[in-house]
């Protein structure tokens, strides 16, 4: 087989299929093929086993600052609107309400100065003294201290999503089957004079626009192609626990600002299973994907290996924030006291949750690629994006699958502008379909 498109998508989750259905339906690109090396679609960091099936808007996460919350909640507003539009028909969601809980004097003084600044930017956003926490979720207050201080910021929108199926939804509503290859690797990608060429293990394709949302494998390909030389991989996988149903809605706690880590929060299963799941633990492994080992040659060649790269992996190890959050993470591997450890850290939510009566859910949770900028020899907060001759290299860890619709938007004017002026994106179109204001 040998195929010649304007653009190429490698990558069907979640954010290659949100670009999918953003060129398909808001460009004029006639040829636009599709590569996944899985037999369906958002099988990897997407699948609803593998995230915190969190649509985030930056409410109840408190290590966003005013900005950032306020750029997340507009992308994922996106993402809502799709929701509302054709969640129930695709079986895509559930929505329970939200809360970020405080506990302590501190985190209490803490959250509600972050209420009087963001109630603004949250209008549906509401403050809960101890009683009202109570009323709604009475796990979080029973067997707690009575002195112990409470207080929760409290949201009706909390959207609980499989990605899975939204990536599926994507290429439903605009399905063009013969330009979707699945099950179908890439083994090398090459220059050319006016694009790529990809060897699959399909046959070669051709394009003249690369775009790549693999996840962690972007950026192999990118440095594949001599782009992000600069930049590393962290791999941290996210363990999950499975708990009795204890909890109505999402309930997230007070996370550090430094870290881009979610802190522990108990949600309900998007199809109500039956159980509360708590998490994410987190651990550094040595590969691009989880449970897939042959990531792991592709995980050394992504890494820096020279003074720079050493030096910042040492400032980051070296961190104190960074040491005690992975190696406080480390040791809930440990047989049988790991769990006894995280059952006090859930206690946190819980009070009477003990080691008993939570399991790590084996198979559960994806890796979170955190990307390593060896020119400032930190950790980069949130999404990294390359931009290449004629390509685009996206690395999405939370909360890109809530900013999948936002990013699609991006870059799809990106590549029409790249591509000439006989293309172009249909912006008015798009916000008309998605965007909040139109909505009002």
């Amino acid at each position: 087989m040998k195929k010649n498109y304007s653009v190429i998508i490698l990558g069907g989750g979640v954010s290659g299929t949100a670009l999918w259905y953003a060129l398909q339906k808001y460009t004029n690109i006639k040829s636009i093929g599709l590569i996944e090396k899985h037999s369906d679609f958002g099988m990897v960091a997407s699948h609803s086993t593998q995230n915190s099936q969190t649509l985030h808007f930056g409410d109840i996460e408190t290590n966003y600052s005013y900005e950032k919350a306020s750029s997340v909640s507009k992308g994922a507003s996106y993402v809502k609107n799709y929701l509302d539009t054709f969640g129930k028909e695709d079986k895509i969601h559930s929505v329970f309400h939200k809360m970020v809980l405080a506990v302590g004097p501190e985190e209490v003084e803490i959250l509600r100065k972050r209420y009087s600044k963001f109630k603004k930017l949250f209008p549906k956003l509401k403050i809960l003294e101890r009683d009202e926490i109570q009323k709604l979720e009475p796990m979080i207050v029973k067997g707690r201290p009575k002195n112990e201080p409470l207080l929760a910021l409290w949201s009706p929108d909390g959207y609980t999503v499989d990605y899975g199926a939204l990536s599926r939804s994507f290429i439903k509503r605009m399905n063009k089957s013969s330009d979707i290859f699945l099950n179908t690797t890439v083994t090398n990608i090459q220059k050319t004079n006016s694009g790529y060429k990809l060897t699959t293990t399909k046959g070669v394709f051709t394009c003249d626009f690369l775009a790549c949302d693999a996840g962690s494998m972007s950026i192999a390909f990118a440095k594949l192609l001599g782009y992000g030389k600069h930049l590393s991989i962290f791999s941290v996988a996210g363990n999950f626990y499975k708990g009795p149903e204890v909890l109505k809605g999402k309930v997230y706690t007070m996370q550090i600002d430094k870290l881009p880590f979610a802190a522990v929060h108990g949600d309900p299963d998007v199809w109500g299973s039956g159980y509360t799941r708590f998490g994410p633990s987190a651990k550094v492994i040595f590969m691009l994907e989880r449970y897939n080992y042959k990531t792991v040659l592709n995980y050394m060649k992504t890494f820096v290996w020279n003074t720079a790269g050493l030096k910042s992996v040492v400032n980051i190890g070296f961190d104190k924030i960074y040491f005690n959050y992975m190696f406080k993470n480390m040791l809930y591997d440990l047989p049988i006291i790991g769990n006894w450890l995280f059952a006090k850290n859930a206690k946190k939510i819980v009070p009477t949750i003990d080691r008993w009566s939570i399991k790590k859910d084996k198979g559960y949770g994806a890796t979170r690629p955190q990307i390593i900028d060896t020119q400032t020899k930190s950790i980069s907060m949130g999404e990294a994006r390359i931009e290449g001759w004629h390509s685009v290299f996206n690395i999405t860890p939370s909360p890109g699958a809530s900013t999948c619709l936002a990013n699609a938007k991006r870059d799809s004017q990106f590549i029409v502008d790249t591509l000439g002026m006989e293309y172009t994106f249909k912006t008015a179109m798009f916000d008309k379909d998605l965007s909040d204001i139109n909505k009002k």
